[in-house]
């Protein structure tokens, strides 16, 4: 601890007040956990209770012994219209708004002296490095003397709930890193990201975070869109059950799970998103199949308890002003108990943005009446928190509303029981658990699980280690910063995928390097509309890896997206490579030496060329800490890939919407076209072979509301270890308006030794059969169904039917 002068006068009269200065101007020590009350405030903690109002009475709303209902109800009818307002307000943390790492005195006088909903991302390390978030433990203990503020300092005591970022991964200082989201999505496996969710949930806990926005449940229905790369793909029935097992896994922890972005917010027009995010193209039928269906898994059957509110609208009306989508279909039909969050944008955006209202107060009062709960956005909070008040006192929102907000704020805070633990018992036992070897063994895990192969002409892969010249080239082969993640860990220890190589071929191998040129060329994004001829420079450094090429017996060229051009507010008019890459693949090909082509991205690529004229192509994503070690070890045959794509490569952006399920005949041929999807959803390679066999529906009827079993036989053909993922797909022969024509309803993963045989068994439920009519409710009509089963969406061999009575 670094200790200022302070004079003596001051520490005085800090101790006096009960305060222990943290020898920063400014931040203050308030005594947590449990120790060191201060002197002039009553002992408020209590064998099995804590008097948070600090009357010496034990509260109903103080009493774990009461059920959450009564709890609440018994805090809300003692909190003053301030201390409601309060509720709905977020501070963001340290380096964002908040300039405060620890309480100060200022803050008896800021507004949430009467308390606050939530504060999100404080002091993980993203907005501004302090001593606080790293050794963890610093963190922890720190998170408590801020929890204590609120808990000793208010009237009511009422528990601050601590947010932060984490779907790949908690947003932490060197938290554990997995891949990005998309990768996670290509592994099909439910039990990886089950514990993936429980690994982010208990870091977070272990930490002092008590809510993890988490998972992404957006489509990505149209890949030119940035955020591509934070979704588990293009399936609502695929992003559903990943869905459902983050959920599950972070909420095992008692830690809240906030999925977002509710809803409808992947398929903005043209896959535009920056600072728009609108006008999403999508009829009401496919609204309900493809883009609220998983969230409706997270909330209905998961228990998610938080989501946040997309930016978009939706037929003219912001979500975040749909009391339909918000009240109606959230609350009363899926039962959410939770509450929501808005994105980080200004309170005026209904007002400025949609022009749906005339003032900051209505604009605020939209988003309250129609469902929404906790203002997030990177301003202080007096802002909005004094608006809604101004609300209120116009009219525009019911105190009875008012009441409704909070009541599901204070649900939340019960639930993760902060009302009777508000702290982190034992700080130091982050230090033990946060990026621990046993979490970082399944980051690995989830790398090599999320890599898929797309292309191996004559067995060209996996390389032999006796190889003696390698040529490693490409923008991506030894880069750091793409690698990483706005929304994952901060500054992890990244393997690169030149550095995986080195560390796995040691010095036996000659490996030259050559970066060959960067991810976006001096023009771009204008080069993705038109020609720009080659700079001197440009043709130098392709010249450059031309050279080392020839000398090889073969060169691995990592591609992909850098930074700027995959993410947040990072869409693309064109999915061909960026910049000068594709320029340097044709160069190093024409050497004759054999290629292998590795991606490192986030969204489909067209691929039309290198998928002609290149023996191997490796679809990498972004696989977190352990990348190049991950793809070295696929390369090379120390891991055999079994990823499949959960996003369909189309062959041009031409085709756009081209995402699986498609309507009947949707992929119909056209004389003046180009037909079909250079790789379809759910395919991959392997460097074994599977047989399927065998597909068996248990019963041949089954009457509405029951779940049928259906069973298939899978078995490793080849010489290797492998994995395989069993797809089964369905197909309603007759219904009363046109349904997707193959829609999948189940997946597993399977691990086989070479000959092994397994019997995979899967769950086709109401969800399944049923479907949306065309007033938009959902029902079953009985007749026949067809069920197909294969490795991906276009190589389905198998095939039974089942009736619906």
């Amino acid at each position: 601890m670094i200790i200022n002068n302070t004079s003596p006068k001051r520490l005085l009269l800090c101790f006096l007040f009960g305060i222990l200065p943290m020898l920063s101007a400014d931040c203050y020590n308030l005594q947590a956990s449990k120790p060191g009350i201060p002197k002039k405030q009553k002992n408020i903690y209590h064998k099995g209770w804590i008097d948070f109002n600090k009357n010496g009475e034990k509260d109903i709303y103080e009493d774990p012994s009461q059920p959450i209902d009564k709890r609440v109800e018994d805090l809300l009818k003692q909190m003053t219209t301030e201390e409601k307002t309060c509720q709905l307000g977020t501070i963001y943390g340290y380096g964002a708004v908040l300039k405060d790492t620890l309480p100060t005195p200022e803050w008896k006088n800021r507004i949430w002296k009467d308390g606050i909903g939530n504060i999100d991302e404080h002091l993980n390390g993203e907005w501004k490095r302090t001593s606080l978030d790293y050794p963890y433990s610093n963190h922890t203990d720190a998170m408590n003397k801020v929890q204590a503020f609120f808990v000793e300092e208010t009237r009511l005591g009422i528990p601050a709930d601590m947010t932060n970022e984490g779907i790949r991964g908690l947003k932490h200082e060197k938290s554990t890193f997995f891949p990005a989201q998309i990768g996670l999505g290509c592994t099909w496996d439910k039990e990886l990201v089950r514990e993936i969710g429980r690994i982010t949930g208990e870091e977070a806990k272990a930490l002092g975070y008590t809510n993890v926005y988490s998972p992404i449940l957006d489509l990505a229905r149209d890949p030119r869109w940035g955020r591509t790369v934070e979704s588990y793909g293009e399936d609502p029935y695929l992003a559903g059950e990943l869905g459902r097992q983050q959920v599950l896994g972070i909420q095992s922890n008692r830690v809240v799970s906030t999925p977002k972005h509710f809803a409808i917010y992947g398929v903005p027009a043209g896959g535009r998103d920056c600072e728009s995010r609108t006008d999403p193209h999508a009829t009401p039928q496919e609204v309900h199949e493809l883009h609220l269906e998983p969230f409706r898994i997270a909330f209905q059957e998961a228990g998610a308890l938080g989501t946040m509110c997309a930016h978009n609208d939706y037929n003219g009306t912001p979500v975040s002003a749909s009391y339909y989508l918000m009240t109606e279909l959230m609350r009363n039909q899926w039962g959410f108990k939770g509450y929501i969050v808005s994105d980080s944008w200004s309170i005026d955006k209904n007002k400025k943005f949609y022009h749906i209202v005339d003032n900051e107060e209505e604009a605020v009062a939209s988003e309250l009446n129609a469902g929404l709960n906790i203002r997030t956005f990177f301003q202080k909070p007096e802002i909005f928190i004094e608006t809604l008040r101004k609300a209120l006192t116009n009219g525009l929102v019911e105190e009875s509303t008012l009441d409704q907000r909070v009541r599901e704020v204070l649900y939340v805070k019960f639930w993760l029981g902060l009302f009777d633990e508000p702290y982190v018992k034992d700080p130091q036992l982050a230090d033990r658990i946060v990026n621990s070897e046993k979490n970082r063994t399944v980051s690995l895990r989830a790398a090599h699980e999320s890599i898929v192969l797309l292309k191996n002409e004559k067995n060209r892969l996996p390389l032999s280690k006796d190889i003696k010249n390698i040529a490693v080239i490409g923008p991506l082969a030894d880069e750091y910063k793409s690698l990483t993640s706005r929304y994952g860990s901060h500054n992890p220890e990244i393997i690169t995928g030149l550095q995986g190589l080195k560390n796995l071929l040691g010095d036996n191998v000659n490996l030259m390097y050559a970066k060959g040129c960067n991810v976006r060329d001096k023009n771009f994004p204008q080069s993705d509309v038109m020609f720009f001829e080659l700079s001197d420079k440009e043709k130098e450094e392709i010249d450059e890896a031309v050279e080392i090429a020839r000398k090889a017996e073969v060169a691995i060229v990592y591609v992909g997206d850098d930074f700027r051009t995959i993410g947040e507010s990072r869409s693309r008019v064109n999915l061909d490579l960026s910049g000068r890459q594709k320029e340097l693949v044709r160069a190093v090909q024409a050497t004759g030496t054999p290629v292998v082509l590795v991606l490192f991205n986030g969204r489909p690529v067209t691929l039309n060329w290198e998928d002609t004229h290149l023996p191997a192509i490796v679809e990498a994503w972004y696989p977190g800490e352990f990348s190049g070690q991950a793809v070295a070890e696929v390369l090379f045959g120390d891991y055999n890939p079994g990823g499949k794509l959960s996003a369909t490569f189309p062959k041009s952006v031409g085709q756009i919407p081209w995402a699986f399920p498609f309507k009947p005949n949707a992929t119909g041929k056209g004389f003046a076209r180009v037909d079909g999807e250079l790789y379809p959803f759910g395919y991959g390679l392997s460097y074994t072979t599977f047989e399927l066999s065998d597909l068996q529906p248990t019963i041949a009827k089954i009457a509405d509301g029951d779940t049928l079993t259906v069973t298939c036989k899978v078995k490793n053909t080849g010489s290797v270890k492998g994995d395989e993922v069993v797809q089964l797909y369905l197909n309603d022969e007759t219904s009363s308006i046109s349904r997707f024509e193959k829609e999948l309803c189940g997946f597993e993963r399977v691990s086989l030794e070479p000959g092994e045989e397994k019997t995979v068994t899967f769950k086709v439920n109401r969800r399944a059969y049923g479907m949306y009519n065309d007033q938009n409710e959902f029902v079953v009509e009985p007749g026949k169904f067809f069920l197909s089963a294969g490795n991906s969406s276009q190589s389905t061999p198998l095939n039974a039917e089942f009736y619906v009575e």
